[in-house]
């Protein structure tokens, strides 16, 4: 072998192609090093170099075929040439040279170098490399490594703004800066929804344990209410929902006992007041139901005497949503408990 030239170890071409004939493309590295290589192999594993090696073959079948790689370090370029032989690359390559591999398989299309590189590369993030890395990941078209590190300068923002690659990104790449601060505030606004969608289902769950807890107090009767035609035993254990229950009894004992309900001054009885009508418009049991004005509710509802409000309506739908939703969890986990009345407070 002549002096510069690098190898490929003949171990890692045996798994690709076994025997092989003599070298009959040489590439050419940055300082001046040549790799010889097999043109059959290189344009096998990357239509690139393929199109590159398509060219000189048409004018001069005689002449040598050179392959040039600048700008990157030679033992970087052994390490890919070796890959495009044996589809394997050891982990403390890919950790040492990871950024050029990333941008060699992205330029000659090796798309399982390429993808291997970019999810060890998420392992090297840090505060001070992220902007540079992301940078890399969107000139080489990586976006799992790009969101890896949108995410990390989110979570970190005020650490990276620091650095000095924040600094160099503010003055010359004004553009990329503009995406990562819409990203932050997209990201912001997506947790926002999700909070308020899981608050709203929160509320949704309770309205449906108050539901039940409602025809279980006026059809068996708890701890201090029942029907009417039934003394309540004082004795009686409570009920696998008894926090939602306790509350709701309260509620029905003020409801009886205000005064101030007739003119409809007492926000305590105007929210028992709803739950009888939301009781009213899920109640499937028509003739038999003993939940106090459950019969004059769909009577109303019937006559037309109710303006349908189509908020109402989707209270209604979603509050069923949740009662099968909730039945669904408690056929597969037995134990599984829905929040307490505490929190339904703020209905």
């Amino acid at each position: 072998m002549a002096e510069g030239e690098l190898c490929i170890e003949p171990a890692a071409q045996k798994p690709l192609i076994g025997e092989l004939p003599p070298p009959d493309v040489m590439i050419v590295t940055s300082g001046g090093s040549r790799i010889p290589a097999h043109g059959s192999v290189l344009g096998k594993m990357s239509p690139v170099l393929d199109g590159i090696l398509d060219k000189p073959c048409k004018q001069d079948t005689g002449s040598e075929r050179l392959i040039l790689i600048p700008g990157v370090p030679c033992e970087a370029v052994a390490v890919f040439v070796r890959f495009l032989y044996s589809n394997r690359c050891a982990e403390k390559d890919i950790e040492k040279y990871g950024v050029h591999l990333l941008a060699l398989s992205h330029a000659y299309m090796v798309p399982n170098l390429k993808q291997r590189c970019a999810r060890a590369l998420t392992n090297q993030l840090t505060f001070d490399n992220v902007v540079d890395k992301l940078k890399l990941a969107r000139l080489c078209d990586a976006p799992y490594l790009s969101l890896k590190c949108m995410k990390l300068i989110v979570k970190h923002f005020k650490e990276v703004e620091k650095t000095e690659g924040w600094m160099f990104l503010q003055c010359h790449d004004p553009w990329l800066e503009l995406e990562i601060l819409q990203f932050m505030d997209e990201t912001a606004t997506r947790k926002r929804r999700v909070r308020k969608l899981r608050k709203a289902q929160s509320m949704y769950l309770q309205l449906s344990e108050a539901m039940d807890c409602l025809e279980h107090i006026c059809t068996e009767g708890c701890t201090t209410v029942g029907p009417h035609h039934v003394e309540p035993k004082r004795n009686k254990a409570p009920c696998s929902k008894f926090s939602t229950c306790q509350g709701l009894q309260l509620l029905i004992r003020h409801f009886a006992q205000c005064k101030k309900r007739v003119n409809g001054g007492c926000l305590r009885c105007k929210r028992m007041w709803q739950l009888l009508q939301l009781h009213s418009s899920i109640c499937d049991r028509i003739d038999d139901c003993q939940v106090p004005l459950c019969r004059q509710f769909k009577q109303k509802a019937q006559q037309g005497k109710q303006q349908g409000d189509p908020k109402w309506k989707l209270l209604v739908e979603k509050v069923l949503a949740a009662k099968a939703m909730s039945a669904l969890l408690l056929s597969k986990k037995p134990s599984a408990k829905v929040s307490g009345w505490r929190d339904m407070r703020q209905w």
